[in-house]
């Protein structure tokens, strides 16, 4: 009989720091949890999706619309603008953090942003598996982790095996839209992207325009205030066979 995982068989992108929440975002996940909250089964880890666990949109928004997802939310300042400005659409915000995930509820329902879901879990394995094949009309990965030392870019979101796995989320013509301050990561994004089988660029020339979409956050204004050009990029996924 084989021996049960204890660990993921691929690095993650990120390292979870414990650290004390305020009362107010321990309230947020008490109070708002149970309208914006997942709860999904876990795996090996607390940020792991069992391969058998499925999301069903149309029961968990309580109708059939676009769903967008956003890879790495943060506090969750641009898809909460975008929910709250798009109540036609459904959005989907995936974080390992959770005191951005508890800044997001507070957020949305500050705004009254009802059709917004928030997951505390491994980005990867929510596209992999948790999401219906071809069940988002686009996904976002906005500032993710550049991990810029060489030693640590084995664990960069975008790496090689990446675009399959956004392929599969995507619907037939959905986009996948990325940004990064960081020119290396850039680069590396747009190499593997360019090889990915399922994708075809969806802009001209170096680099896409900037999301007009996506809000300027403080993030974004430190990269500017640093020096550093922010790159944009969108891929579309190509019709399946």
């Amino acid at each position: 009989m084989p021996e049960p995982r204890t660990f993921r068989d691929e690095p993650v992108s990120f390292v979870r720091r414990s650290g004390r929440m305020s009362d107010a975002q321990e309230r947020a996940f008490e109070e708002l949890g149970p309208h914006y909250l997942l709860d999904v089964r876990r795996d090996v880890a607390w940020t792991s999706v069992h391969p058998e666990a499925r999301l069903d949109p149309a029961e968990e928004y309580g109708r059939d619309a676009d769903l967008y997802v956003e890879i790495g939310s943060g506090q969750g300042h641009a898809i909460v603008a975008a929910a709250a400005s798009r109540p036609e659409d459904d959005f989907l915000a995936v974080e390992v953090f959770r005191a951005g995930l508890a800044r997001t509820m507070l957020d949305a329902d500050r705004e009254g942003a009802r059709n917004l879901r928030v997951i505390e879990a491994n980005a990867p394995e929510v596209l992999a598996s948790y999401l219906p094949e071809g069940a988002a009309a686009e996904v976002w990965v906005f500032f993710s982790d550049p991990w810029h030392k060489k030693k640590h870019t084995k664990r960069r979101l975008i790496r090689p095996g990446f675009g399959a796995t956004a392929a599969r989320a995507l619907r037939d013509g959905g986009l996948l839209r990325l940004a990064t301050d960081w020119e290396d990561y850039a680069l590396q994004m747009r190499e593997v992207l360019d090889a990915e089988a399922d994708f075809e660029r969806a802009f001209e020339g170096e680099w896409a325009e900037r999301f007009e979409g996506r809000v300027m956050t403080a993030f974004e204004r430190k990269g500017i205030a640093k020096g550093r050009d922010i790159r944009d990029l969108v891929y579309r996924r190509k019709p399946r066979a």
